[in-house]
């Protein structure tokens, strides 16, 4: 761009049939050009964002790029690589440098059963070797690049690769699960005086840095949240949108059953920092209906006087042998609720029908969905109850429904680009959930 204000001439590009390349530009104006606008927060003169970490005797740095350093440990998403440089500071002796990544699934029943572990996977390259001719030292910096898998095999299953996670249940039977990812170096420097214990004193000794990072695969539903569903004359409304499962709740003493439909978006996939939605309908005789008010939804009410709740539900499943065993398998499992619903009146017919919508508030603390890993497992239900405060004298049976769901960690972009901005330190795209996880898993 020309320095005469008063004569703007724009550089000359290509015609388009025959541009090859995009024109070339610079971060910084060059002699001939000045900043017409300039915004600090995207200066491409700072220093990119490292996790960094250095050896206790300071011979070596590991620095991992594309990372918040304000984070405790990297984090790296679906089909990510591990990029990173080896800073070299001492290289005298050094005769070779590797670098690995590595995932590992730990396993440990607190009864008869033992401890099992499992290597997800290896993923290992030298970085340098000395030449015994040339005699060259050590280069004071090694660049490297190692993917992570996307999936891993038990030696009978393939999986999608599971995330960092950490489960246990106390108590007799009890469990103890890991997830755990790590990268290490090892700058190999072997002994001057042979056969002497490896010594920093005496100049020998490995020097190895090794640290746990976070794998953290992003996943989105296939489709936004539907439009919600609207009341009409004898009924709710429905929609290919949403997807509807029917119970009862039986009577007690010959009376009419409660007709119960549960409506949720078909997909069945939902995003851990939103809300699930919900709608669910109630119809029976006038009577019965009548009858079962007291015990139905209330719209303000504290969870102890509720009787009818829905609730998002999480099972933690741990196998060590994961087989069976005469026919029964020998699994341990913990449920939690990880999210409570809460209703808003939706509408009634006459006095055969009501209606309620509502969302289910999932846990802050939940930061990855379902998945399998041999025999560690997490599975996602969202669970309807009515339970009676005295079942000997209530006029219905108690009530559980259970429908089995996915937890993604995005949400589905509402404009239909299929792109979403991201602000933490995950630079991989999302997937969709049906890409990586397929259907929805039974929960049992």
């Amino acid at each position: 761009m020309s320095t005469t204000a008063t004569n703007l001439n724009l550089p000359a590009y290509p015609t388009p049939s025959s541009q090859i390349h995009s024109p070339t530009y610079t971060a910084v104006p060059q002699a001939h050009e000045y900043r017409l606008a300039y915004n600090a927060r995207l200066n491409p003169n700072r220093s990119p964002r490292e996790f960094v970490k250095q050896a206790k005797n300071g011979g070596v740095t590991l620095r991992l790029g594309g990372q918040d350093d304000r984070v405790t440990f990297p984090v790296y998403g679906y089909g990510a690589s591990v990029e990173g440089t080896l800073d070299i500071h001492k290289r005298d002796g050094i005769t070779s440098v590797e670098v690995q990544i590595e995932g590992t699934l730990m396993m440990e029943e607190l009864a008869e059963s033992g401890t099992t572990n499992c290597k997800l996977f290896l993923n290992k390259t030298i970085l340098w070797v000395k030449d015994r001719v040339y005699e060259a030292p050590c280069p004071r910096s090694l660049s490297f690049s190692l993917p992570l898998p996307t999936t891993f095999s038990d030696g009978v299953k393939s999986y999608p690769l599971p995330p960092s996670h950490e489960a246990h249940l106390s108590g007799l039977p009890g469990f103890r699960a890991r997830i755990n990812y790590s990268i290490s170096v090892i700058a190999v420097k072997p002994n001057i005086i042979p056969h002497a214990v490896k010594s920093t004193l005496l100049g020998g000794g490995d020097w190895t840095i090794s640290t746990p990072f976070v794998y953290l695969p992003r996943t989105r539903p296939s489709s936004p949240l539907p439009p919600p569903l609207v009341p009409g004359q004898w009924g709710i409304i429905e929609t290919s949108q949403w997807k509807v499962f029917p119970t009862l709740i039986h009577a007690n003493q010959g009376g009419h059953d409660i007709m119960v439909k549960l409506y949720l978006p078909a997909s069945r996939t939902f995003c851990i920092r939103e809300s699930i939605p919900f709608h669910i309908m109630f119809s029976s005789s006038a009577m019965s209906l009548a009858a079962f008010m007291p015990l139905g939804p209330m719209v303000i009410a504290s969870l102890k006087t509720q009787h009818t709740k829905i609730q998002l539900l999480r099972q933690t499943t741990v196998d060590v042998r994961n087989a069976l065993i005469l026919g029964t398998r020998t699994d341990i499992w913990r449920v939690d609720y990880i999210g409570e619903g809460a209703f808003r009146h939706a509408g009634e017919g006459g006095a055969h029908w009501i209606a309620f919508s509502g969302d289910i508030y999932i846990s802050p603390d939940i930061k990855v969905g379902g998945f399998r890993a041999g025999g560690f497992s997490i599975k996602d239900c969202i669970v309807l109850t009515m339970t009676p405060p005295d079942i000997s004298k209530s006029p219905f049976k108690e009530l559980r429904f259970t429908v089995p769901v996915q937890l993604a960690t995005d949400p589905c972009p509402r404009d239909g680009s299929g792109i979403v901005g991201y602000t933490d330190q995950t630079s991989s795209p999302s997937i969709s959930s049906s890409d990586e996880f397929g259907a929805p898993p039974e929960f049992g």
